[in-house]
């Protein structure tokens, strides 16, 4: 058969057309713009008519691509490509570098039914993540999964200048940080350093999938930054003493998460290393502060030059002293106002009326002071480069103590409402079941514990989490949650640097005063369970009658950086005791013991001269051999000789007339001012 008009035989045409020749291109899915201007002409850009989109959500890979396609079913030049790795469907988090697919639907109108479904007709999806540096996402949605955290998902309709929530991505957070010293036996825990020497520390990294995690925002922490301060992976010291050093994920530079999602998978709290204890041996001199609340004048006495400072007036009478911890400034609380002595050149700074209350304490940075104001009733926290309020909450505080990486701050109130702030969570309150006089951060600071009248109980940094529904499910809550509890009065407390001593004191209403030893074992290089156990922190204790003792208040509870020994201060007599009733005159000395029950002692103060004083106020020397103590009665500041013999117990003396008359004028009346405020830094020795 021909065909007519053509002379050609179709039985003579090939059966596929020559390789040359290509069949025309599909229609176009979209129209194009071009934008042309003095002869130049753009490329085409596609245009999308579309209705509404009203949501997009990230979800599982399609089982259907005609009743409810994703991304994954769409083609190349409109959405997505075919799946390239396992479709992430944030049911789960994914390890350090392991790759996820985001598929993603497009609706329009309400609900996300079948019916709503346009993912096909919208154009390419663009995803961003809303935490930077947890995950990477390229053009096509492939999502790698870079530093612990997690974060919301946005997705972008064909580079439309509108982004919405489409999902969540998490990267596998750590279960456990390893710390531990180059070159030293695995498991080797202590260290000894020399001043100015750097001391490297290397951090494994374990992630909750049992992978290895690089490259984390580690914070390095010391439990005494002013001798010792620790470095990103190092640490060197500046001064003889002893600290702890510990490594940890803390959000938000390591471990984020969005707020609603906090405990999801683990992500959004923080995980801290075993700790390596750092010794620097040596000796140090001291520039020691004496003030009083009953006086307008602060005396220094510098132990290099054994000279005692002419007196240096303040304009207010103070209630409280802080120091910070570079030793350069001094901070005053007033009902008047924040009184500063610049410590550097030992001269009055400045007075801020409009700051009033009383100075809790400053952060180990040295930038951020707690100050409560009885009046207005506020608890603030007070930038010290200028004196402005960063954040305020309302009640009457009454102790405050930073953990060392000055993230996280807890309080006490005077209505049983504990209270911490951090970078992280802003402030967060629970309430006890009975009011707490007073907070120390445990070592590590995985948390901390706080006296109260019958129970001394515990608070975990990791918070209590209950995982909820939806995608991803809501998360909520319990922050400071009880983590130990014990039968035991305390009225101060201290945590000892090695970690094993929560050391307290209490004063009956008959002026009987008892100590007390919480031994503690901290959860070690773990991270957060979901839900914090009342027995979290495994501890017992013992306690100790203090005879001889009689105390009106226990003013503190002081433990050497070293954790060989600690006293107890105290105001006495106690009230209603019969006249003529002494304080005793007795400096209470303890000796933490490895395990059980500890030594106690007591020192005479002024060798027996001094039988009406009490020890109201003391503070150690960074190099543990002096502890300075300010006395009632005799108004001076007793100088207490500690040695630390090779595996024996330390021993205490204090030398006839080693003590210190800074002769502070009293505010009301005649005579000289009790010292009950101390505060010391350390100085290079000349010797």
């Amino acid at each position: 058969m021909e065909e007519r008009g053509t002379g050609t035989s179709v039985a003579a045409l090939p059966t596929t057309p020559p390789a040359r020749r290509r069949p025309p291109p599909p229609p176009p899915l979209s129209p194009t713009v071009t934008a042309t201007a003095q002869g130049a002409v753009s490329n085409a850009i596609p245009v999308y008519v579309h209705p509404v989109v009203t949501g997009i959500v990230l979800g599982p890979k399609s089982t259907s691509c005609t009743t409810d396609p994703g991304t994954d079913c769409c083609p190349n030049d409109t959405v997505g490509v075919p799946v390239i790795a396992p479709v992430y469907t944030a049911n789960s988090c994914l390890s350090q570098n392991q790759i996820g697919q985001l598929v993603a639907r497009v609706y329009q109108g309400v609900g996300t039914s079948p019916a709503n479904n346009i993912t096909c007709q919208v154009g390419h999806l663009t995803f961003a993540d809303q935490s930077p540096g947890i995950v990477s996402i390229d053009e096509n949605g492939a999502a790698t999964a870079q530093q612990p955290g997690s974060t919301i998902i946005t997705a972008t309709v064909a580079n439309s200048s509108t982004a919405t929530n489409a999902g969540f991505f998490s990267t596998c957070p750590p279960a456990s940080i390893n710390l531990s010293i180059p070159g030293q036996p695995a498991g080797t825990s202590k260290v000894t350093v020399a001043i100015n020497n750097l001391q490297p520390l290397i951090a494994t990294v374990i992630d909750t999938q049992g992978n290895p995690i690089s490259g984390l925002s580690l914070e390095f922490n010391s439990t005494t930054p002013q001798t010792i301060p620790a470095a990103i992976g190092s640490v060197t010291p500046l001064f003889p003493g002893s600290a702890d050093i510990t490594a940890v994920c803390q959000p938000t530079s390591c471990n984020t998460a969005p707020f609603s999602q906090i405990g999801l998978f683990g992500n959004g709290k923080p995980i801290t290393s075993n700790p390596i204890t750092i010794n620097a041996v040596g000796t140090s001199s001291t520039v020691l502060y004496m003030a009083s609340t009953s006086s307008r004048y602060v005396a220094f006495h510098d132990f290099t030059t054994n000279q005692t400072s002419a007196l240096i007036k303040l304009p207010y009478l103070p209630n409280s002293m802080v120091m910070n911890l570079s030793g350069s400034a001094l901070y005053f609380g007033s009902s008047q106002g924040l009184m500063t002595i610049n410590a550097s050149t030992n001269t009055y700074g400045s007075t801020v009326q409009s700051i009033q209350g009383t100075v809790l304490s400053v952060s180990p940075e040295g930038n951020t002071l707690v100050v409560t104001d009885p009046i207005r009733q506020t608890i603030s926290l007070i930038a010290a480069s200028s004196n402005g309020v960063i954040t305020s909450y309302g009640g009457i505080g009454t102790s405050a103590s930073w953990s060392p990486d000055t993230q996280t701050v807890y309080i006490t109130t005077t209505t049983g409402t504990v209270l911490t702030h951090s970078t992280f969570t802003d402030w967060q309150s629970t309430n006890a079941d009975e009011v707490y006089t007073n907070v120390a951060v445990t070592v590590p600071s995985l948390g901390a514990y706080f006296a109260g009248p019958s129970t001394t109980d515990a608070r975990s940094y990791c918070s209590s989490s209950t995982i909820g529904t939806g995608n991803p499910p809501t998360v909520t809550n319990q922050f400071i949650p009880l983590a130990d509890q014990k039968a035991v009065a305390t009225d101060q407390i201290a945590a000892t640097t090695n970690g094993t001593h929560i050391l307290g004191a209490h004063a009956a209403a008959n002026g009987a005063a008892t100590l007390s030893d919480i031994d503690v074992t901290l959860p070690n290089d773990a991270a957060c369970p979901t839900v914090i156990p009342s027995n979290y922190f495994q501890s017992s204790f013992t306690t100790q009658a203090l005879p001889g003792i009689n105390a009106a208040a226990i003013t503190g509870v002081v433990p050497s950086s070293n954790s060989k020994a600690a006293f107890v201060t105290y105001a006495g007599p106690a009230a209603g005791a019969p006249v003529g009733t002494t304080a005793g005159g007795l400096l209470p000395m303890y000796f933490p013991p490895a395990t059980g029950s500890g030594t106690l002692q007591f020192l005479t103060l002024g060798n027996g001269a001094t039988a009406a004083s009490a020890p109201i106020v003391g503070v150690f020397s960074t190099d543990n051999f002096t502890f300075y103590v300010g006395t009632s009665g005799d108004n001076q500041v007793h100088l207490i000789s500690l040695t630390y013999p090779s595996g024996a117990q330390p021993t205490a003396t204090e030398a006839p007339g080693a003590v210190l008359t800074p002769n502070l004028p009293l505010e009301n009346g005649t005579g000289n001012a009790p010292i009950n405020l101390i505060a010391q830094h350390p100085k290079k020795s000349t010797s």
